[in-house]
């Protein structure tokens, strides 16, 4: 029996990083695995070289600690080398909606910011 992966994100999610379409729910259940990390949201923030690169957004759990290239490393070899985050923030909370949802927009305007990223618009 073949096993079909559907990722139902919303399409308007969809990070183009250097032309190859990546689904930041692919990258979010995949860093899921690692056994740090209690929570996770990825976005894709703007980049001169690629067009867009890849922001995830990290609550590790309670007393662990991990750095950016321990992330990177854990997805060396697993995945995709265009999935593996270019950009990796550890957050203790995620803006939310009342309802709980992650507002990833808000998470993208303050990468764009801390980053002093401006943004390329296209046709």
């Amino acid at each position: 029996m073949i096993q079909v992966r559907r990722y139902l994100g919303r399409i308007k999610d969809m990070i183009i990083r250097g032309g190859e379409n990546v689904y930041p729910r692919e990258i979010e259940e995949f860093l899921f695995r690692h056994p740090k990390v209690t929570d996770v949201t990825v976005v894709g923030v703007p980049d001169d070289r690629f067009g867009e690169v890849i922001c995830a957004w990290i609550r590790l759990n309670e007393g662990e600690t991990a750095t950016a290239e321990d992330i990177r490393e854990f997805c060396r070899g697993q995945i995709a080398h265009y999935k593996i985050t270019h950009h990796v923030c550890f957050e203790d909370a995620f803006p939310t909606t009342v309802t709980g949802k992650i507002q990833k927009y808000l998470i993208r305007e303050q990468m764009i910011a801390r980053l002093g990223l401006t943004v390329q618009r296209t046709a």
